[in-house]
């Protein structure tokens, strides 16, 4: 660490002098000035002395012209130039030097030009000085702190500092100095004069450089990647996206209740869950929950849908028999299909049957007296607040202990969950398309200048694309209303998109994204699903299906599940014996609708997936700030 002197609150009072904590430019609890403040005013923060902080992201060193160098102690006198009215300096004994033949004509004058005179002229000849090339350079560095895309150059002579210390890149600089108009494309420049803080890198081991590293290659270094231009933007329009969040349901006055991190409920009902436990684990338990882990991120109705249009697409080669490595690949294809159907059959007989069953497992001596997960879903802790409260949501994390590999899904994701107290299930569809509506909206008119970014560098359709939802509307239709349009297009177009519908199956996420990409190039609300498509607490309908929606947007799909929610006790029991679920893990739950019933209904927004959208990542890992999935917790 380098310091010319500590850093101060207040400065001398001039007129064009930045006195921190003066006026509203300052950081609140800072001495420095957000390179955003200096953007936003450039013209206004023109010759201001302030201070900045921020992070090295490039550096290069200019060579200043040579100049004189002269004896120590000779006298100096500063004369004006006409080099752009910089002042050089000259000693007393060059200005005689410089002035001799004057003195010499006016003697010559007055005195004679004798040969006295004329060595009396020869003695004031003085000795010349020796003249030395001076080293002088400065350090031109992009400055980045995070407060905005746009760098700052910062400008820093030789004499201020040693360069050598300040220009590698993720090197920490807090200097001083004042804003000048620069040259070319940078537009405002720091002209530092003093060095407070440098903050020092490992050259060898610091994996930022100047040339952009692959997305995916950033995820090993979490703890460095938000100094990267994608990676800061991306996490302001997440910051911003989170207070949106908060600022609709308080306008709406929804109270903000914190659901538990841990639970003993399986809240959907057929999730896999993180335990947790202070015991260490027997082997044979873990084998069966990796075993449980392993097939986790597939849907059985979703691999059995697969199934069959593998069996009929290896039926058409075998009546064709004009490509033979086609078909063996087929029926390869099918093959392990159907091993991957018995595999989840198989869990889902293990968790209906003693997989959760708390006799399997002596908790008595945990932590925790039952068996405790990581919460999946807090909508059934937030249910008891909405029936004292009215209308409550919840903001946080939320916890899938899979294997998956997807780029939608990561181990542990934010969501914002919602209930409303007297409410149907049109009311919670509502709520949710003025919610998604209200934060698309918020992003375009509050984060313009990350959005130019993103839309430059990312995604270029991704501020069209908020604009359309903010402008546009959702298409609304029933889950059969879903099917029946795919079936349509399936025969119009000669089977090109092959659609395969058993009875009660659920649309998978090729049948989502060709309504909303291909079809309508818009969201779409799909409404009344299958009962086995969705969790048991799902109010159930005269017809057979369950009061549920999801929000399908382009390009990602899912993106709102919402329910109304069964209100009839007798009901929610016979659909928790009919799914196998222990019924003593929801008594607490039954309590709710055995005493002070009301209808009610909410929704989960999938948070990382709105960023996700806003951003137009591919993905879901690159806009979590410490993003974990399988394999993947390295700090």
């Amino acid at each position: 660490m380098e310091a010319a002197a500590a850093p101060t609150t207040t400065t001398t009072t001039k007129d064009n002098h930045y006195t921190p904590g003066e006026n509203a430019l300052s950081h609140a609890y800072s001495n420095r000035v957000q390179l955003r403040v200096v953007w936003e005013r450039p013209e206004s923060m023109l010759g201001k002395r302030v201070i900045v902080g921020g992070w090295v992201k490039s550096a290069k060193e200019v060579q200043k012209p040579s100049a004189a160098l002269h004896p120590p102690h000779s006298d100096v006198a500063v004369i004006s130039g006409e080099d752009g009215g910089r002042s050089k300096d000259v000693s007393c004994v060059e200005i005689l030097q410089s002035r001799i033949p004057l003195i010499r004509s006016i003697l010559d004058v007055f005195g004679g030009s004798g040969h006295g005179h004329r060595k009396k002229h020869d003695s004031l000849s003085l000795p010349q000085t020796k003249v030395l090339p001076a080293v002088a350079s400065t350090a031109h560095l992009l400055l980045t702190d995070g407060s905005c895309v746009p760098s700052l150059q910062v400008v820093v002579d030789s004499t201020v500092t040693i360069l050598s210390r300040i220009m590698p890149t993720g090197t920490c600089l807090l200097v001083e100095g004042q804003l000048e108009q620069a040259e070319g494309k940078h537009g405002i420049e720091l002209k530092a004069e003093r060095v407070l803080h440098i903050g020092t890198v490992d050259i060898d081991k610091y994996p930022l450089s100047k040339k952009r590293i692959p997305l995916d290659m950033l995820r090993d270094y979490s703890h460095f990647r938000p100094r990267t231009t994608t990676v800061a933007t991306v996490m302001r329009i997440r910051s911003a996206l989170s207070f949106a969040t908060h600022t609709f349901f308080n306008k709406h006055a929804f109270i903000d209740v914190q659901v538990p991190t841990t639970t003993t409920t399986d809240s959907e009902g057929f999730s896999n869950m993180f335990r947790v436990t202070t015991l260490d684990q027997k082997p044979e338990e873990k084998e069966k929950l990796d075993t449980i882990y392993e097939i986790e991120g597939v849907n059985l109705q979703h691999v059995k849908a697969a199934a069959k249009e593998k069996s009929n697409l290896v039926e058409q080669l075998k009546r064709t028999e004009s490509n033979m490595e086609a078909l063996a690949a087929a029926i390869q294809d099918l093959r392990k299909t159907n091993e991957l159907a018995s595999q989840l059959e198989a869990r889902e007989k293990r968790k209906l049957g003693t997989s959760l069953k708390d006799e399997k497992v002596d908790s008595s001596k945990d932590f925790f007296p039952l068996q405790t997960y990581l919460t999946v879903s807090g909508r059934l802790h937030l249910e008891s607040y909405a029936c004292a409260l009215g209308n409550v949501y919840s903001f946080g994390p939320r916890f899938l202990a899979g294997k998956t590999d997807s780029a939608k899904q990561a181990a542990e994701m934010w969501m914002v969950e919602v209930e409303m107290a007297f409410s149907q299930l049109q009311d919670s569809m509502n709520c949710a398309n003025d919610f998604f509506k209200y934060l698309c909206k918020w992003i375009l008119e509050n984060c313009s200048e990350d959005m130019k970014f993103v839309s430059k560098r990312i995604d270029s359709t991704s501020t069209n694309r908020l604009q359309q939802i903010v402008s546009g509307s959702a298409e609304i239709m029933t889950y059969s209303e879903a099917k029946d349009v795919l079936r349509k297009m399936s025969q119009a177009e000669d089977k090109k998109f092959e659609i395969n519908f058993e009875s009660g199956s659920v649309l998978t996420s090729d049948h989502l994204s060709y309504l909303t990409d291909i079809i309508y190039k818009k969201p779409i609300m799909i409404y009344n699903y299958p009962k086995n498509a969705k969790p048991f607490y799902v109010r159930q309908n005269d017809d057979g299906t369950v009061a549920a929606f999801d929000l399908v947007v382009p390009k990602l799909g899912t993106m709102i599940s919402g329910s109304q929610n069964e209100e009839r006790v007798n009901k929610i029991s016979s659909r928790i014996v009919e799914l196998g679920l222990p019924q003593e893990k929801y008594e607490w739950y039954l309590d709710i609708r055995r005493n002070g019933t009301v209808e009610n209904s909410g929704f989960t927004l999938r948070f990382d997936l709105m960023v996700q959208f806003a951003t137009g990542l591919s993905n879901v890992r690159d806009v979590i700030p410490f993003p974990r999935s399988y394999g993947k917790a390295n700090n």
